[in-house]
């Protein structure tokens, strides 16, 4: 049976941790909403932030909120290149032994040990979608996005949650299928 699922593009962000928050913007800070995301919750924010490494630099990274456990950078693979990195792509959340850069921010600069990572291709989903799609948890899937850039996507982890179902390529992915910003896809 295909399955047909939202498939939104994610540029590059960073998540913050309230103490890197604190750091950069100031003790109890609290992120400005700018628009919310499809995920419940999550939004982006007003703020932003320059992501350094060595002598080259990203300005104006949007921040995603509400404040995380870690504070975690998610970039393409095209970013990491500029930056001269080489961080491991992982699922959002796993940030041991990865990359480390400088974030600057209006009243300070944090540098990060470690954090930095290419989001692994992935679909959110509630656990009662998960079920009546029969899909589990860390499974791997393939999805095929139509057009005239028609490509199809393997290794696609399944995140299941307080999630709406949704997609989610980085900027990359999304300039290979022919996709700007929301897209479709088929779960094959």
């Amino acid at each position: 049976m295909a399955v047909k699922i939202p498939i939104e593009v994610s540029a590059r962000h960073i998540h913050l941790c309230q103490k890197d928050l604190d750091l950069l913007f100031g003790k109890g800070y609290e992120l400005k909403k700018f628009k919310d995301l499809i995920q419940p919750g999550d939004f982006a924010a007003k703020e932003t932030l320059t992501i350094r490494s060595g002598d080259r630099k990203f300005d104006n990274v949007r921040i995603v909120g509400p404040a995380r456990e870690k504070t975690q950078i998610e970039l393409s693979l095209t970013d990491a290149f500029y930056l001269k990195l080489n961080p491991p792509i992982r699922i959002s959340g796993d940030i041991k032994g990865s990359e480390s850069v400088v974030l600057i921010g209006p009243g300070s600069e944090v540098k990060l040990k470690e954090g930095v990572i290419i989001s692994q291709r992935h679909i959110h989903c509630s656990k009662k979608e998960a079920e009546k799609l029969k899909l589990k948890n860390g499974m791997a899937v393939s999805v095929k996005i139509e057009g005239k850039r028609s490509v199809v996507f393997n290794n696609v982890k399944i995140r299941t949650g307080d999630y709406k179902l949704s997609m989610h390529i980085d900027t990359d992915e999304g300039n290979a299928a022919g996709m700007d910003k929301i897209g479709k896809g088929i779960i094959i």
